[in-house]
């Protein structure tokens, strides 16, 4: 199982000093917690898309560009890629350069977004959110597998025996992930497709990711990809941890208070009980990720916020060390002890696993004490039916999972 963190970089005020960052520094510092995870020996980093305020990253892919070349074996993610109004011409091109520049080490998270905004200002309209969806990544998945490309649909301009370049690397393209927060319909894409299905596992219940999962493993399995074990499932969470749990408690409720994703719901105590959110000792939030077991089954990946609502940097950077030195090896042993032989590994390009031949300075193997990693960061510059059209899935070449 993988695990990693996922920022979607929004601006907001460290409630507790009462400071807002900047632009300049908000952008490097989520390019600061990429470079730590893999420092901390977590495997994956995932930013999001967002064309408004208070939110920075705009492009993922020259963001991701620039994480690639200051690691080695970290997979990049987008968290997610707008699949609504993103020109699919421009996202197989722009993501398989990037598969390129990193080695293979890259996946994609396809979802609608939650700005309804963002439609009119890319020429989309609101109301064709799902067919815009199933359209798009339609055309998408033709573009990464097929040459000569004939194309007509009702969303963009007809292609005429189209090629997209470059190439996914070695013939493979990157690993797709559907996201869910509450709809169906991305579920069974996801399944129709044989591909990943990402909870978002955030704000809802429990046992309301559980029945999208449940749906998706049933429907990727009725598709004929596999039994539903082999399903590939992503989640989604925040955690805060320290060492004991009231000052966990007591630490992350002036950003849980200011957050817009949690206040008005339920209190901090309810949310923690009643929904994914993991706020505690590093024993009560093992205890919780591996009770996930029992909700979704044995899962390929897990990631986490640790810089919503305003956590500053330093504190950030505190939650990636804690993972990595107390929590993910745990998790790592637990999960593996009762995990089928049928459950696959996480997604990874064949070539991810290649050494680099012109790796970055910056990105050597080496770990600093976090003393020394934390001083050198602050003195940086820095629906149950089928989807209404489909065409069928082209074959495709098989990658490790």
């Amino acid at each position: 199982m993988q695990f990693g963190i996922f920022s979607v970089g929004e601006l907001a005020p460290d409630p507790r000093a009462g400071r807002m960052p900047g632009e300049h520094e908000r952008i490097r510092a989520v390019t600061a917690l990429a470079v730590r995870a893999e420092e901390a020996g977590l495997d994956v980093f995932a930013i999001g898309e967002h064309h408004k305020p208070p939110y920075v990253c705009s492009s993922p892919a020259t963001l991701l560009a620039y994480v690639a070349a200051r690691t080695r074996r970290l997979i990049l993610s987008t968290a997610t890629t707008l699949i609504t109004t993103n020109d699919p011409v421009r996202v197989a091109e722009e993501y398989a350069l990037l598969q390129h520049l990193a080695g293979g080490r890259l996946d994609l998270i396809a979802g609608r977004g939650d700005t309804p905004d963002v439609y009119p200002w890319f020429g989309q309209d609101l109301r064709e959110a799902l067919a815009l969806a199933r359209e798009n990544y339609a055309l998408l998945h033709r573009l990464w597998r097929e040459t000569d490309v004939d194309w007509r649909g009702r969303s963009r301009a007809r292609l005429d025996g189209f090629t997209s370049t470059p190439r996914p690397l070695d013939g493979v393209p990157p690993f797709v992930w559907h996201a869910s927060v509450r709809s169906p319909e991305a579920a069974e894409r996801a399944a129709y497709y044989g591909d990943g299905f990402f909870a978002a596992n955030l704000l809802e219940p429990v046992e309301h990711y559980a029945r999208l999962v449940e749906l998706y493993r049933t429907r990727y399995a009725e598709h004929g990809h596999g039994t539903p074990e082999q399903a590939v499932v992503g989640l989604g969470g925040q955690l805060f941890v320290r060492a004991r749990s009231q000052d966990a408690l007591s630490g992350f409720r002036p950003y849980f208070d200011r957050s817009p994703l949690y206040a008005g719901h339920w209190s901090l105590e309810e949310c923690a009980v009643r929904t994914p959110l993991a706020v505690g000792s590093p024993g009560e939030v093992i205890e919780k990720i591996l009770g996930f077991r029992e909700a979704y089954g044995h899962c390929q990946r897990q990631l986490f916020a640790v810089d919503h609502a305003g956590i500053p940097l330093e504190t950030a950077l505190e939650q990636i060390d804690i993972l990595g030195e107390h929590i993910v090896p745990v998790l790592r042993r637990e999960l593996a002890a009762t995990r089928p032989p049928t459950a696959p590994a996480g997604p990874r390009h064949p070539a991810a696993d290649r050494p680099a031949l012109d790796a970055h300075p910056a990105a050597a193997d080496r770990r600093p004490a976090p003393a020394a990693r934390t001083a050198a960061v602050h003195a940086a510059p820095a629906v149950h039916a089928a989807p209404a059209v489909h065409p069928a899935p082209a074959a495709r070449p098989r990658r490790t999972h």
